[in-house]
């Protein structure tokens, strides 16, 4: 069994949290990925690894550090994301690092720095332990995972591997798949009058009440459940409309979330809409609206029997003594990208609460139980 060095892991995880890496597309001027993408080569440079950096966005890079194999073997790419979300509603500081009871807190440390420490964990485990591999191993810090995912878009057009790991959080348990998530526009338009014209205004926020009892069907009558992830929802976000108080409404604006199960698409859910709108107009005197879909990313599921996933349950079960959890997330990850790159990928990783919230802490025992199952099978894919 490769061992991890337990000191070396805490640090390189506490000097990750320290480093504020905001999502600058979630807070405008927030400073972005470029501090730690230097503390991510330097680290990875201590290791050993040969390192290069892919711009992503101006100072915002992924980190990709590669061990050359020997050859004959299978290639592994162990990847997360290097930026964190805002911490305007956090507790003291957010950036602090701070250790309490075999927990380790700030901003990111769940959401995923907790993961990017089990990687250290795990290949400086191999590392010391003297491996040899025959296949390359990579490591793929990404930037962007909160917001668009452009840094794992970047990765996959010039990273190519055999299989990934993904370390999000999942408690320490198997995750094989995680839900999509589609962003629409919904817009009514009405006619502006004098709020005393009764008889030429048309209230264009009324008549998005319609949709919104519409969306509210949708989430009581939906059909469809996964055994890993539940059914497909639906959510308003964002509405806006109207001119003045005294005034009609010409147009109101609902902005909505759907969450998707793997196999659904961006084109079922735009004719839902579709076929809603024009049902509506056929019912509803001087009803007009629109639906277009604002962004979109699919679901993803890789099945149970796959190699790379049976590797992990082998070294799962080698160093654990346990049978390992398999288990969905509702949250999108960027394994769909990886797969749709043709990278079979399976995430694991350790475990806490809090991430996006006001305390957010991880589990320091998970990520060094996650980072031996991590180097154990790194071992036995890449050979």
């Amino acid at each position: 069994m490769w061992q991890i060095d337990n000191a070396r892991t805490t640090r390189f995880l506490q000097e990750m949290v320290r480093i504020d890496s905001i999502n600058p597309g979630l807070v405008a001027g927030a400073k972005g990925e470029g501090d730690i993408a230097v503390w991510l080569v330097d680290a990875c440079r201590e290791l050993g690894f040969e390192v290069q950096l892919q711009v992503t966005a101006p100072g915002r890079p992924n980190v990709v550090a590669r061990w050359e194999g020997s050859g004959g073997g299978k290639s592994l790419l162990l990847t997360g994301h290097t930026d964190v979300v805002s911490v305007e509603n956090m507790t003291g500081d957010p950036f602090d690092g701070r250790l309490e009871d075999g927990l380790l807190y700030g901003r990111g440390s769940l959401d995923m720095k907790g993961g990017l420490a089990s990687i250290f964990g795990a290949v400086a485990a191999l590392k010391a332990g003297g491996f040899t591999p025959k296949g390359d191993i990579i490591l793929g810090f990404v930037t962007d995972e909160e917001y668009l995912s452009i840094g794992t878009d970047t990765l996959v057009k010039e990273v190519k591997a055999d299989a990934a790991i993904l370390t999000e959080p999942t408690g320490c348990q198997l995750c094989i798949a995680h839900k999509g998530f589609q962003w629409l526009t919904l817009t009514t338009q009405g006619r502006a009058a004098h709020g005393s014209l009764y008889n030429e205004g048309i209230d264009a926020i009324a008549h998005m009440g319609h949709l919104l009892r519409a969306l509210e069907s949708f989430n009581t009558n939906v059909p469809v459940s996964h055994p890993l992830l539940g059914r497909p929802s639906a959510h308003a976000s964002l509405i806006s409309g109207g001119l003045g108080l005294s005034t009609y409404p010409d147009q109101c604006k609902l902005q909505i979330e759907h969450r998707l199960l793997p196999d659904e698409t961006a084109e079922s859910v735009m004719e839902y809409w579709t076929h809603t709108i024009t049902t509506l107009s056929g019912m509803v005197p001087s009803f007009s609206a629109t639906v277009t879909q604002d962004f979109f990313r699919p679901g993803y599921e890789i099945d149970k029997d796959a190699p790379i996933v049976q590797t992990l349950d082998a070294a799962f079960r080698e160093v654990l003594k346990d049978a390992p959890k398999y288990m969905g997330l509702y949250a999108w990850l960027d394994a769909v990208l990886l797969g749709k790159a043709g990278i079979p990928t399976v995430v694991i990783g350790p475990g806490g609460a809090g991430a996006h919230a006001a305390v957010e802490y991880v589990i320091l025992e998970d990520v060094m139980r996650c980072a031996s199952v991590i180097a154990e099978a790194v071992a036995q894919w890449v050979g």
